[in-house]
């Protein structure tokens, strides 16, 4: 099922990872700012929610890319 992580190679993920982690760089990323109102419980709007998902999905990817090639 995971099969489609073969393809992709670790330096591709891993760099596209920071890149969606750190973007937008200028005030806050947008992944520190969306886990924050996670924290605070005002992580309500489905643009919220999609925003913290499509900045974390690469990091996911690779979470399990790294499972699948030790396992």
């Amino acid at each position: 099922m995971l099969n489609f992580l073969d393809k992709i190679p670790y330096t591709v993920l891993i760099i596209f990872t920071v890149m969606m982690l750190l973007a937008p760089a200028k005030p806050m990323p947008h992944v520190v700012e969306k886990i924050l109102m996670l924290k605070n419980g005002t992580l309500h709007r489905p643009m919220d929610i999609f925003d913290l998902f499509f900045h974390l999905f690469p990091l996911i990817l690779l979470v399990l890319k790294i499972i699948k090639d030790y396992k």
